[in-house]
């Protein structure tokens, strides 16, 4: 029984990180479809960069995910009712809450980018991590919903 349990773990593919992640490499420019190109070109030409972030790279190996996910982030992270950094600071604080550290990581450039002090990180975070502990609370407690925060 051990035995063939080894060898399944053993013909799994291997993560490249010891934490787990990623399977599949990084699809890159050169190696890509057209239509991923296409749509790689849609990037750059949009975040006005030469180069296109390894989230889309590993998304290129289903072209209709990668092609649904940059046609929903054009549309919800483009012009809208808030502006450019509240938008990338409420995904920051979303990525934190749920421990994306890839997220983390490009939203948080892409917010400093946008003007985000360092004050502002700090007070980000402290946020994430309050709102976090009160809605655990709220969870565990279920105190029924105050009569003016109900829906009328």
């Amino acid at each position: 029984m051990k035995t063939k349990n080894r060898a399944k773990a053993r013909d799994r593919p291997k993560s490249r990180r010891p934490g787990g992640g990623a399977t599949l490499a990084p699809i890159e420019y050169a190696d890509a479809t057209a239509e991923v190109r296409a749509i790689y070109d849609d990037i750059m030409a949009t975040r006005k960069t030469d180069w296109v972030n390894n989230f889309w790279k590993v998304l290129a190996h289903h072209p209709p995910t990668l092609r649904r996910m940059w046609s929903n982030v054009k549309q919800v992270m483009g012009p809208g009712a808030l502006d450019p950094l509240a938008k990338e600071l409420i995904y920051l604080a979303v990525s934190i809450s749920n421990g994306c550290r890839y997220c983390i990581a490009s939203h948080g450039a892409a917010a400093r980018l946008k003007g985000m002090t360092l004050e502002q990180h700090a007070e980000l975070a402290a946020i994430v991590g309050l709102a976090n502990e009160t809605n655990r609370l709220v969870f565990a407690l279920d105190p029924p919903i105050d009569r003016p925060y109900q829906n009328r």
